[in-house]
């Protein structure tokens, strides 16, 4: 058993490694601004009909429309990094998903621009500026209470007769991680191309908070196979229920999914400063 351990670590590490490396961070960051430049070009020549009809058809032509895909691109690699984070802690990656959440509610506020009409007028559009605010807002209260939440963060110790116990639970979360890594880019897929043939994706991220979800709930399992306390039981339980208000949000009418998403951060940062007072630091 202890090979096929091993194994897991060896190809986690190695992509892993590939992700976090400096050419790959420069790489994306030059796709990001490539792709917003070139989005914001077509949108504008398809706006003074410069295209042809067979590409323009496909093709919006509000310019906002480039923000929104520079932020969905965003998501998708802060979502790849969570998914490398989880194996480091359970924490840092509800704080990533938090972190996320965050984003996608600024990407919401540029989602309503883009339904503007050029040149912009607001008379008639009061709900929508309210939107905006309310997703803004939402954003800007997350990001503090993740300040706050990141404060709480208790660093397991793997010392003692613990230390193989710690290294089997890190094996199984990597490879939990991998699983994901793989059921994401299915997903992905699957979403661009329903996307090219009918014009519009799923929804994307609703989806991917519900498979975060269950594999939170995995996780609480796999917690309580390697360390059957209840505080880390409970809390692991606790982080699970803040991932499924998450996935809530993200499908709720406007102004509640705002309040939602706030719930969730402040049930996360509650439950981790309880754990904080509960526990030493040991696993």
């Amino acid at each position: 058993m202890h090979k096929v351990y091993e194994v897991i670590n060896d190809l986690y590490d190695a992509l892993h490694y590939v992700w976090e490396h400096d050419r790959t961070r420069q790489t994306i960051t030059t796709v990001l601004i490539g792709t917003f430049l070139v989005t914001l070009t077509l949108t504008e020549l398809n706006r003074f009909g410069m295209l042809p009809d067979n590409l323009g058809e496909r093709l919006p032509t509000n310019p906002f429309y480039s923000v929104k895909l520079a932020f969905t691109l965003l998501l998708v690699n802060e979502l790849i990094s969570l998914i490398f984070i989880l194996p480091c802690s359970v924490s840092r990656a509800v704080g990533k998903q938090l972190e996320i959440l965050c984003l996608i509610f600024l990407r919401n506020a540029f989602k309503e621009l883009s339904y503007f009409t050029e040149p912009i007028v607001l008379v008639g559009q009061l709900d929508a500026v309210l939107r905006i605010g309310a997703n803004a807002l939402g954003a800007v209260i997350i990001f503090v209470l993740l300040h706050f939440y990141y404060r709480q963060y208790v660093k397991r110790s793997g010392k003692g007769s613990r230390g193989e116990r710690v290294y089997r639970f890190i094996s199984v979360k990597k490879l939990v991680s991998m699983i994901l890594l793989l059921i994401f880019t299915i997903l992905g897929i699957y979403h661009l191309s329903f996307m090219w043939m009918h014009g519009e994706g799923i929804p994307f991220f609703a989806e991917i908070y519900t498979i975060l979800v269950f594999s939170d709930v995995l996780l609480v399992l796999v917690v309580n196979r390697f360390f059957p306390g209840f505080n880390d039981i409970f809390r692991n339980s606790g982080f699970a229920v803040s991932t499924l208000l998450m996935r809530l949000s993200l499908t709720a009418p406007a102004f509640l999914n705002v309040v939602i998403g706030i719930g969730a951060a402040l049930f996360a940062l509650l439950l981790a400063m309880a754990y904080k007072r509960s526990t030493s630091g040991d696993p």
